[in-house]
């Protein structure tokens, strides 16, 4: 096993732990590799986007159900081909019926604010509001709802119709990317 498959074995622990920094780090690794995948099999970038999200947020979910004897990426695109596969049947499904299904949402304390969240809360208000401008629609909803609004993760969760999980994904990636423009400005 070489240095990079140890390090990565002490994140995934350390994600299985509930460790933020770890879950963070693992979406920073694998995001293109599951994005990219799934564009592939999808053409099309909002799609491709979304079960991205959903597939972390699955992964992380089910963590603990993660077996070290196989590669972790493989695991992900897994996830990521199956959540694709359940998309396409319920999108046949929908073309024949006409009915809608409302997820429950579960009540889910908040986390404590990350590297990003203070990097973002330093930032001149309207200098940041240029920023978020610049993330994609559905991102500046969250960040939006989340820092301006001060809604929980299942207030926008109820808020938007979405799993609080898909929430969550969403709230990191767009946070990860806000923090990337504010970087690359200073």
């Amino acid at each position: 096993m070489n240095n990079t498959e140890d390090t990565l074995l002490v994140t995934i622990h350390k994600a299985k732990m509930g460790n933020q920094m770890a879950f963070s780090k693992l979406l920073d690794t694998f995001w293109n590799d599951v994005y990219g995948f799934q564009l592939k099999r999808t053409e099309n970038e909002n799609d491709a986007e979304d079960i991205t999200i959903q597939t972390f947020s699955k992964a992380f979910d089910k963590i603990d159900t993660y077996d070290e004897s196989y590669k972790f990426k493989t695991w992900l695109i897994t996830i990521s081909k199956n959540i694709h596969v359940d998309l396409v049947r319920k999108r046949k499904r929908n073309v024949l019926e006409s009915g809608s299904n409302n997820d429950a949402i579960s009540k889910v304390l908040d986390d404590a604010p990350t590297a990003e969240d203070n990097l973002i809360i330093e930032q001149n208000l309207a200098t940041l509001l240029q920023n978020i401008k610049k993330l994609k629609p559905h991102y500046q909803e969250v960040i939006n709802l989340r820092y301006f609004h001060e809604l929980s993760y299942a207030a926008i969760a109820t808020e938007l119709n979405e799993p609080i999980n898909n929430i969550k994904v969403k709230l990191l990636r767009a946070k990860k990317l806000l923090a990337e423009i504010i970087k690359k400005k200073k």
